[in-house]
């Protein structure tokens, strides 16, 4: 037989010699060995010369957006020069209760709409897309002058001005707009960031529009285009079907159904009708994947003006549909709405509010003892002007000192760029709070299929029937497989690929042969068969449960039980089985063989997960596979092989303790449906545990919305991706691990700048008070509104820091945060007052040559307050160079404003007085200056010793932190028996309605 590219096939002596000839073809054929003949060496049918082609030149690789491989990404729409206030190519976001009129469905299937009609309407339905709506840049960032601890910051300002101390009415404004705008920018900076992660992965539509086809972005879709449902494309908006493809003809008796059915008007088909057989029309059109929103696994016929839904995907055949409703109002766009949550900060904005309202309670007690002590030493209300001592300037440099300005910004700006840190990990966050949920989870209950595994079928050795060649099988398995290598179905996939490793099978395949009739699976005879022809003789080739080709053949006895035997091994080794069988003309049916196929995990699945227990994190495996290949895939995992039916949670007669216990302690559950997985998080939070739930499809969203952190996972439906918390791109556990990591890291920044800035508000407060009340002196205000301003400027690049991630679920632990906070705000006052201290001896103490009180308190206070950061961030890692530059530039400045004298005011006098010489302009000698700085990194030293000895104190290390697994076992087993009673209504025979409880339906009752 001649090849395509005119090379002989010399076929050796083979087991299916008695079928094929090498040198005629087949016997008994018409045409045999005539050249163009079906059996001879003619050229091939382009169906298998395609199909062998593919075979042979298929390389795996990840998936890639259509967008980023056609390079059709966004073009921004340049703005005006004279409205630089403009966004950039976005149109405006459109309320999704448009309702879209009836005329709008009237499109010419030939012409299609035309460019100014689809601008128009667009401008009223918007993009066909599932978007939040696109917050307004100058209000986001008027939100950061929002909250207690701004306002108190404004009062600051409003003091300031009152009091006429204009230098401090400046500088706290600009702190002000300082902490707005950078925290803006990085928050805005993330934000682009994940956007254009999400523009890689735009849908592509095929649509006829002025006339012509084309292909379009599925976003710029609008209702009443025509657009083409292919096989292997995913349905790009809601639409309902038409006519077939290659028969255009048909419109007419689309439009005349239409009007038959609504009496004129050309509504939208109800949803009913589709399972009504008695109202469809004609035959089917195409098949629709329907599983990511009904759950059901096989593809659902769709005739005639019925509706495909938005993210479906298309498994057979090919049609034209009219576009009925954008995305924000589609079947998926309202139930995606409806799992949308409130916009609270949840969780995390509760910490910072109850850090916030404490320390502003503790301002308030400050102002109160440092009022006191000021009337015992006859202090005025607002004079002198030109001195800090007097009572409403107490007050003012109290709320500057005592309300963390930066606090609210800081943590949102590392909480934004950790987004960022995510996004190129290929992660989404949808809510900057999941960070924190995500750092704190302790339970992973993730999917099989494409998360522990590959999601790619693979074939092992096949069992071979004896007297049976295995090239000749797998031909025949190939034979009986789809050949649509655009959209191939996952097992026909595999079984066509492996013919890789079976290259006589491939040479089979090139010898003419021709499908005349190809039935899809059907799940009544659970096989796939396919008449083909070659050289004039028919043969029928089925694949599919081993029990259903069984039943074909007339097999011997012997035979037949070997094959049952080796069907049951492969079950239970968890692999999935496909028998073989082929029919020739009206010959029996010859049992060839068994196909094993198994998904096997992904090669660093396994290491993964022992990585992932070491972080204290428990996974939990969730499939929808039997029980078998769940229970196999965890022991190639060592996952633990404590498996069970998803039918032991409901049907399983077990309630209340011993059912938590049982979800609690397994390592997975096999045959789950979306209501499982809702179940397993309900329990798995009741026993105190946090928990991350994956999920692809519509029919997830209850459990992702309900577990603390939900994850979509790569490939996931629109609608699952608007539930989740995150969005994952790339496939695999390891990426879920990795992304774990990265959010305890930023966990990890945001407990340790709140320590730092409370220790700081507490510094102050002890000194400040103490030093009021003592010896009736204080720091110039205009060297404390600096003091904050260095504080906020330092730690802002907190949010590029090196951090480490700790090796278990992190909490906030605030009791732990207070204690820790507040020796350190003791021991940096005792610092502060050891200095203040030594400048009452005779000689100066730490005065070398001439030396100035605020001026030297001041250098002291902003180097043992800058330097606290490197402790509280911990010392696992070495500090990133945008904190320690941020820090030294601000250390540089302070010793500047300490040896210049700059803003030292006005010399006054305490009570006692000092003893020593001091300089009346303000400057401090540059020796002086060098013994603070050693002083400094002295007294950082032992702070950094005593944190660290407290870290390591065990009852406090455990302090605040919440029991993970927790159980009451009489509120357990009371709301598992109040789950089984329903309120009863009935009326009695005088009509009264009374109503009493009683045990609620079984399943099976209500169907009944």
């Amino acid at each position: 037989m001649a090849e395509p590219n005119g090379a002989t096939v010399t076929f050796k002596e083979r087991p299916f010699a008695n079928i094929i000839d090498p040198e005629k073809g087949f016997p008994d054929k018409e045409g045999a060995g005539v050249p163009g003949g079906p059996g001879g060496t003619g050229e091939m049918n382009d169906e298998y010369t395609n199909l062998v082609r593919y075979i042979s030149t298929y390389r795996d690789g990840r998936r890639k957006s259509t967008a980023s491989e056609l390079g059709m990404d966004d073009e921004p729409v340049k703005r005006p020069w004279w409205a630089p206030w403009r966004g950039r190519g976005k149109a405006k976001a459109v309320d999704g209760t448009f309702e879209v009129p009836d005329d709008w469905l009237d499109t010419e299937l030939k012409q299609g709409l035309s460019s100014t009609e689809v601008e128009n309407r667009r401008k009223k339905t918007g993009f066909n897309e599932l978007t939040t709506e696109k917050e307004n840049m100058f209000l986001k960032f008027l939100s950061y002058f929002t909250g207690p601890i701004l306002y108190v910051m404004e009062l600051a300002v409003l003091l300031a001005a009152g009091l006429r101390d204009w230098i401090d009415f400046g500088v706290i404004i600009a702190i002000l707009l300082l902490n707005a705008g950078v925290g803006w920018y990085q928050e805005k900076q993330a934000a682009d960031v994940v956007a254009s992660l999400k523009g890689d992965i735009a849908m592509r539509a095929n649509v006829v529009r002025n006339g012509q086809e084309e292909e379009i972005k599925a976003r710029e879709l609008v209702p009443g285009d025509i657009v083409i449902v292919e096989e292997g494309q995913v349905v790009p908006a809601d639409a309902r079907l038409i006519c077939d493809y290659d028969n255009p003809e048909a419109f007419g008796e689309y439009k005349t159904l239409m009007e038959q059915e609504t009496g004129g008007e050309t509504t939208e088909k109800a949803e009913d009708d589709d399972e009504e057989e008695d109202k469809h029309h004609g035959v089917a059109l195409v098949a629709i994947d329907q599983s990511a929103i009904t759950g059901e696994s096989l593809a659902v016929d769709k005739f005639m003006g019925d509706t495909c839904y938005y993210t479906t995907g298309c498994k057979r055949g090919k049609s034209y549909a009219v576009v009925t409703a954008h995305a924000k109002i589609s079947f998926v766009g309202r139930t995606a709405s409806l799992v949308e949550g409130a916009k609270d900060q949840g969780h995390f904005k509760a910490i910072m509010n109850s850090i916030g309202t404490a320390l502003l309670v503790l301002v308030v007690f400050w102002i109160l003892l440092a009022w006191i002590g000021g009337f015992y030493h006859n202090l005025n209300l607002a004079t002198p002007e030109w001195s800090s001592t007097n009572l409403l300037h107490y007050v003012l440099i109290l709320l500057i000192v005592g309300v963390p300005v930066g606090l609210p910004v800081v943590t949102t700006t590392t909480l934004a760029v950790g987004a960022a840190y995510l996004a190129k990990e290929k992660a989404i966050v949808q809510k900057l709070t999941a960070i924190e949920s995500l750092a704190g989870v302790d339970v992973l209950c993730s999917d099989k299929t494409g998360t522990l595994t590959a999601n790619q079928l693979s074939i092992r050795e096949p069992f071979v029937a004896e007297g049976v060649d295995v090239n000749w099988m797998m031909a025949v398995a190939a034979l009986a497989s789809s050949h649509n290598i655009k959209s191939l179905d996952p097992i026909d996939k595999v079984t066509i690929l492996t013919l890789k490793r079976y290259p006589k099978a491939r040479e089979i395949l090139e010898q003419g042969w021709k499908t005349e009739k190809y039935t899809p699976f059907d799940p009544v005879s659970k096989r796939i068969t396919a008449n083909c022809t070659c050289g004039g003789v028919n043969y029928t080739c089925a694949k599919g449960a081993p029990k259903a080709i069984l039943n074909l053949s007339n097999c011997s006895k012997e035979a037949a039980d070997l094959f049952k035997a080796k069907a049951a091994e492969f079950a239970r080794r968890g692999f999935r089985s496909l028998g073989v069988a082929v029919k020739k003309n009206e010959d029996d049916w010859e049992l060839l063989g068994m196909l094993s196929m198994f998904d096997p995990p992904r090669e660093d699945t396994a290491q993964t997960i022992a990585e992932a227990q070491t972080l204290g994190l428990q996974v939990k495996m969730l499939t929808g596979d039997a029980i078998a290949i769940a229970k196999e895939t965890c022991k190639m995992l060592a996952l633990g092989t404590k498996v069970y039916n998803s039918d032991r949670l409901i049907h399983g007669g077990l309630s209340g303790t011993t059912q938590h216990d049982l979800v609690e302690r397994a390592d997975g559950f096999a045959e789950v449906f979306p209501e499982h997985k809702y179940q397993v998080v309900e329990m798995i939070q009741q026993r105190g545990h946090l928990t991350a739930m994956t999920g692809d499809g519509v029919n997830d969203a209850p459990s992702l919305k309900k577990s603390d952190c939900g994850i979509a996972v790569e490939g996931a439906s629109e609608a699952a991706q608007a539930a989740a918390d995150i969005v994952f791109l790339a496939p695999g556990l390891s990426t879920i691990v990795s992304a774990i990591k990265i959010a305890r890291q930023i966990f990890q920044r945001m407990k340790a700048y709140i320590q730092y800035r409370i220790a700081l508000c507490f510094h102050l407060e002890i000194y400040l008070v103490t030093s009021m009340i003592i010896i009736n002196e204080t720091v110039d205000v205009n060297l404390i509104v600096f003091l904050a301003l260095f504080a906020d400027l330092a730690t802002i690049a907190v949010a590029y820091d090196n951090a480490h991630f700790e090796a278990r679920p992190v909490e906030w632990q605030l009791p732990k945060i207070w204690i820790i906070s507040v020796t350190l705000g003791l021991l940096l006052a005792l610092g502060t007052w050891i200095v203040r201290g030594s400048l009452y001896l005779p000689n100066g103490g730490m005065i070398q040559n001439f030396g100035n009180v605020q001026e030297i308190l001041f250098l002291e206070i902003s180097l043992t307050e800058n330097w606290l950061i490197f402790v509280t961030r911990g010392g696992e890692t070495f500090p990133s160079w945008q904190l320690i530059g941020a820090i030294f530039g601000v250390d540089v400045l302070a010793t500047l404003f300490c040896v210049f004298g700059w803003l030292s005011g006005e010399r006054t006098f305490t009570d006692p007085r000092d003893r020593a010489v001091l300089e009346r302009n303000g400057r401090t000698s540059v020796v002086t200056a060098v013994v603070i700085w050693v002083y400094s990194i002295a007294v950082t030293i032992v702070i950094a010793i005593v944190y660290y000895l407290m870290n390591r104190i065990s009852w406090l290390d455990n302090l605040g932190r919440k029991s993970r697994s927790r159980s009451d076992t009489q509120m357990e087993n009371i709301l598992s028996h109040l789950s089984k009673v329903a309120i009863e209504h009935e009326r009695d025979d005088l009509g009264k309605s009374r109503f009493h409880l009683a045990a609620k339906a079984t399943e099976a009752e209500m169907d009944e």
